[in-house]
């Protein structure tokens, strides 16, 4: 599937640098021959304008070279003067320049009047003009100035030549770029779906563990129909749990299948962050006291935070749960939070059992979990990642110490000031 992708992507990116290099190249090609032939178009059309000028039209009529035409003085010498009687004859003036001619008349005749025209005769090229005027003499004649451009059609044919092997050149990088580019652009699109693959993977067995405990306890109760809850207690609160695990656990695949496609609309507000801890404590007293446990809040200095209230208590429970899970009977977990002129710290600190130093960075990823985690407690793996997402979703940055043995210390920097 990718490597197809990655021919369509190479194909579509290297057809945009074709078609830019070919765009370049013809804009500097034609910018060039404007250029070139500038000189040449106004030097004809001065001519005209010169040879309109004369008081007397072309002059009077002289013998010359076994025939009659009509004097005219040639104001840029790089241009030759080629007359046409009314039946299409050249009128030839004794100058060699013009022997050229002599034997190319059908080439050299004028078909457009009034036009710029290019013509090719012998390996020469001429651009020319050519008007009607009438003769006192010789009746209707047509003017024809034409001049040389063999230097400026050279220039431009070398010009070509360079330019179509640098588009030779050109594609061949821009098939090179565009399979480079399009492999890049996929590195992204790669591991996304390498995640999802191993998230789908990942709930699915997740998701397969409570569902074979509750079935086959189902199946138990269903061979004893005259048992009484009392007698399959065990059975029945088996079931609850499980229930209760897949119920959370499926609640969480929704909310990060809905963070990751944006669904989830954050609401922020201005609150205590302070207030909001105190009240999550007074919660979690009881369990703390319950598994022999100490919980306090330190230096919770007044904190006004402008977010999501609600993300933000379950992202505090997220982290208060890990910490009461991985913390062992009279371990010590301590909450803070303050502030400086530009952020503002939370920090929730424990003397559990600590994570490997190689695991810290991976403990946000969707469905780890450490083996010494393992060894403590059982999990799903997604609490952490929706805390993650929390964080993001508030510009937040997280730091992480741990030792093992000794516990770990998971502290959040926020800005302090929040967009909406």
């Amino acid at each position: 599937m990718f490597r197809q992708t990655l021919i369509k992507l190479t194909f579509l990116n290297s057809l945009v640098f074709i078609v830019l290099i070919s765009i370049l190249g013809t804009v500097i090609y034609f910018y060039t021959d404007n250029k070139l032939y500038k000189d040449v178009n106004q030097s004809l059309l001065e001519s005209i304008e010169h040879f309109q000028q004369q008081p007397a039209g072309p002059g009077e009529v002289h013998e010359g070279n076994g025939g009659q035409f009509p004097r005219f003085i040639r104001r840029d010498p790089r241009i030759l003067t080629l007359l046409w009687d009314k039946n299409n004859q050249l009128l030839l003036e004794q100058n060699r320049d013009s022997e050229i001619f002599a034997d190319n008349e059908k080439r050299i005749y004028p078909t457009e009047l009034n036009t710029l025209t290019d013509v090719d005769v012998e390996h020469f090229s001429f651009r020319y003009i050519a008007f009607e005027v009438n003769h006192p003499q010789l009746g209707k004649i047509t003017v024809q100035f034409i001049r040389n451009v063999n230097s400026e059609q050279e220039l431009l044919d070398r010009l070509l030549l360079i330019m179509l092997i640098g588009m030779g050149v050109g594609i061949i990088c821009a098939v090179a770029s565009g399979y480079f580019l399009a492999g890049r652009s996929l590195v992204p699109i790669k591991k996304a779906w390498q995640k999802q693959t191993e998230f789908v993977s990942d709930a699915s067995h997740e998701l397969r563990t409570p569902l074979a405990v509750i079935q086959a306890k189902t199946d138990l109760l269903f061979r004893a129909p005259n048992a009484t809850i009392q007698e399959k207690i065990i059975d029945v609160s088996t079931i609850s749990n499980e229930s209760r695990r897949l119920s959370k656990l499926v609640t969480n695949l929704l909310t990060l299948a809905r963070s990751d496609s944006d669904q989830i609309e954050v609401k922020k507000e201005v609150f205590q962050l302070d207030e909001l801890l105190k009240e999550i404590l007074q919660h979690y007293e009881e369990i703390a006291l319950y598994q022999d446990k100490s919980l306090q809040l330190q230096e919770a200095e007044p904190v006004r935070f402008f977010a999501d209230k609600a993300r933000i208590h379950q992202l505090i429970v997220i982290l208060l749960d890990n910490a009461m899970k991985y913390t062992k009977e009279g371990g010590e977990i301590l909450l803070s939070c303050s502030l400086n002129h530009s952020s503002i710290f939370f920090k929730i600190k424990d003397t559990g059992i600590g994570i490997p130093e190689n695991d810290i960075p991976k403990i946000f990823d969707r469905f780890y979990q450490s083996d010494k985690a393992r060894t403590a407690a059982e999990g799903t793996g997604l609490g952490l990642s929706i805390a993650k997402w929390i964080i993001e979703k508030h510009h937040g940055k997280t730091k992480v110490h741990s030792t093992l043995g000794k516990g770990t210390t998971i502290e959040i920097i926020f800005p302090r000031t929040q967009k909406n």
